[in-house]
């Protein structure tokens, strides 16, 4: 039953959203992020699985975006991989990120989840590995 699975907590994995191509006031809807998932652990992890999904009100009516699903394999010690771009009119919703990977044998997940109109430069902080400047959750 679930109380014989072991919770074991997610440390040293993140998730990133780093702008690749800057809000301007001419052309606001243009901005672009780069979504990354970082493996902060000095060991690797294995057979990393990615779903993302939007959801929440944009202009004033409910919005779920399609659910995306990504196997990226084995992301090696204090290292990155690119997960998904996603556009400025996403940007007002929650964006979730449900990790899934193994570490030796052991399975862990954490789900990610970037509220409304956090993905802007008031919360931007530096992401290790990657070296740019962007929004992150450990």
């Amino acid at each position: 039953m679930l109380k014989d699975i072991p919770q074991t907590p997610v440390t040293d994995v993140a998730i990133a959203i780093v702008p690749v191509v800057s809000v301007d006031d001419e052309n606001p809807e243009e901005a672009l992020w780069q979504v990354y998932i970082l493996n902060l652990k000095d060991e690797p992890i294995d057979n990393v699985i990615v779903s993302s999904k939007g959801y929440g009100s944009y202009q004033g009516e409910s919005v779920k975006t399609s659910v995306l699903r990504q196997y990226l394999g084995t992301i090696e010690a204090n290292s990155f991989m690119q997960v998904e771009a996603i556009q400025k009119k996403v940007t007002g919703l929650n964006n979730e990120y449900w990790v899934s990977f193994y570490i030796n044998k052991d399975i862990f997940d954490k789900k990610y989840v970037f509220l409304p109109e956090t993905i802007n430069e008031d919360f931007y902080t530096n992401i290790p590995l990657i070296n740019l400047r962007g929004v992150m959750i450990r």
